[in-house]
């Protein structure tokens, strides 16, 4: 049963999730800007990984006494269906877009029995002039560049039991308070560690549904939840007055740190309340039968 909050209306319903693997990167430069620059370029393309390879982004800026080498830094996570899966992104991501950026060096972004390669694709850029140093266990690379070296750690942690998809949508009757109220949402889980939400400024108006009429699509758009489609599916999910629709879909390190942002995100969404035109919040599952975790909307408000 649905309850109402500041005049919001809480489905009764979960969003439900996907277990992920997952791992932290810290990206550090001479200033919180280059990091930030570098740390932006690594997480582009990063929104779904049915289309992009990875579901990556920022997960926070550190200050200089939170790094490895004392400078400026921003830590990201990336998550993928597998960790063979993960391999190639890091790899490309890490040599073109992080090696490639002035002053950058990386290192690992996650402690974790298990570990996936962070520079060992990259250090072969050295051409055979690259150098390796164990430092307390650790391993580095120094790869000879235009600017100085690139120092790269050879590992950073994995984990299997990371989380992806937690969501929610947004249903509202004005469509610059709903971006408003999203916004703030986002802000709100953005303070969560070990969570990201990848999709761009963590807002998706394509919100999909499985399978398409199409051949080679495994995804196609979620008509119940489209305006312009209310008069024409069989189903609707819109009220007559619904303007539009937006979802926040959240990523997480663990299945906690995506149901405490989940919590932060509701918060957020109805501390705004009906003022700013949201009128109602649901979540996307498929049933229960797909994703291994459920985040139900009652138990986190």
């Amino acid at each position: 049963m649905s309850k109402t909050v500041n005049g919001v209306v809480i489905d009764d319903t979960f969003a439900e999730a996907f277990g992920m693997s997952g791992t932290g990167i810290i990206i550090t430069a001479d200033t919180l800007k280059w990091a930030r620059i570098a740390a932006t370029v690594a997480t582009g393309f990063g929104t779904s990984v049915i289309g992009c390879g990875a579901e990556c982004g920022i997960d926070k800026e550190l200050s200089p006494d939170e790094t490895p080498d004392g400078r400026p830094g921003v830590r990201i996570l990336i998550f993928g269906f597998s960790p063979d899966s993960l391999v190639p992104q890091i790899r490309n991501r890490i040599g073109q877009c992080v090696l490639t950026s002035p002053g950058s060096a990386c290192y690992a972004g996650f402690k974790a029995d298990k570990t996936i390669g962070l520079g060992k694709g990259p250090r072969l850029f050295g051409d055979g002039y690259q150098t390796a140093k164990k430092l307390g266990g650790t391993r580095y690379w120094r790869v000879p560049v235009m600017d100085g070296e690139f120092v790269v750690e050879e590992e950073t942690g994995l984990t299997t039991d990371a989380v992806g998809g937690g969501n929610m949508l947004i249903l509202g009757t004005d469509r610059t308070g709903l971006l408003e109220t999203a916004e703030a949402a986002v802000d709100a889980i953005a303070k969560v560690d070990d969570v990201i939400t990848p999709f761009p400024g963590g807002i998706v108006r394509s919100g999909s549904k499985v399978g398409a009429k199409y051949a080679g699509m495994f995804a196609s758009t979620n008509d119940a939840f489209c305006p312009t489609l209310r008069g024409t599916v069989k189903k609707t999910e819109l009220a007559p007055d619904t303007l539009a629709v937006l979802e926040i879909v959240i990523d997480g390190l663990t299945s906690k740190a995506v149901a405490d942002a989940m919590r932060a995100g509701l918060k957020a969404v109805t501390d705004t309340g009906a003022k700013r035109g949201v009128t109602r919040i649901t979540a996307g599952n498929y049933g229960g039968k797909l994703g291994q975790h459920h985040y139900h909307l009652k138990d986190l408000i």
